[in-house]
């Protein structure tokens, strides 16, 4: 064996082997770096009220649309991707089939529901937009701090002894008010508490670009038929329509040649 054949061997080749190695590691940290970066993105800062909301438009071939809705369904449904609760599924058959799955889930698990949603196909347009609930959360907790200290108040004026019935009686219904408006108050504290703490994603399915130029000139053929005939039925209906005035008119023209020819002949 010479030696610049050894020197390849001994030198060259596991150097190339270390290469190629960092390039692996290093396009493994970048995914990685993007994944995180990605879900980063979509998370609410520390200390916001925002309520995050995504719609993505996701073009699959025609028949990997059903098939898709039922898997992302499905994965929502078993939580694969962290808390997830499916809000609607709408699925349209025919030459164009196309459909819509929407969730509420946790914001760690939106961009691994999306990828599986536009898996071997073209994520055609995403738009993600947030809505500042700050305002609505503060004025729900004083709508709630203020009634309970009423309620707290009014509990003290029921407990003593030289209250008229009228007096008891009025108290009575306005605790029930106040403790209606606290039960409210606690609902909208717990949606607005969900809205922030999971996101909104809806997922429009629709056929690629190509199936959907063959899918028209099909249909344009289809009614074609029904096209020519339809025009063939007009003419004739046309046709008969104008009949009688076609025949009124050609009398009408022969009588007044007859009378000119007639006018001509006189001396």
């Amino acid at each position: 064996m010479t030696a610049p054949r050894v020197w390849t061997r001994v030198v060259i080749v596991p150097a190339l082997l270390l290469a190629l190695a960092a390039c692996a590691k290093n396009g493994e940290r970048a995914q990685e770096a993007g994944a995180v970066a990605a879900d980063a993105a979509v998370a609410s800062p520390e200390g916001a009220f925002l309520a995050y909301e995504h719609d993505v438009q996701v073009q699959l071939e025609a028949a990997q649309i059903a098939p898709r809705i039922q898997q992302v369904a499905q994965a929502c449904q078993n939580a694969k991707f962290g808390e997830c609760a499916v809000l609607q599924v709408d699925q349209r058959s025919g030459e164009q089939p196309s459909g819509e799955v929407k969730v509420r889930i946790a914001p760690k698990g939106v961009e691994s529901l999306i990828g599986l949603a536009g898996e071997g196909g073209t994520l055609q347009a995403r738009n993600t937009r947030a809505e500042d609930l700050a305002q609505q959360v503060a004025d729900t907790a004083l709508t709630k701090a203020r009634l309970e200290k009423e309620h707290a108040r009014l509990l003290s004026y029921q407990d003593r002894g030289d209250l008229k019935i009228e007096d008891l009686m009025a108290i009575t219904t306005r605790l029930s008010e106040i403790e209606a408006g606290v039960e409210q108050a606690t609902k909208d504290a717990a949606q607005q508490r969900r809205r922030i703490d999971t996101q909104l994603v809806t997922m429009h399915f629709d056929t690629t670009s190509g199936q959907r130029s063959r899918s028209e000139i099909g249909e344009a053929l289809s009614e074609s038929g029904s096209i020519l005939s339809t025009s063939v039925a007009f003419l004739i209906r046309a046709a008969a329509a104008l009949l009688p005035v076609a025949v009124l008119a050609l009398i009408a023209a022969w009588g007044v040649r007859a009378w000119w020819r007639r006018r001509r002949r006189k001396p």
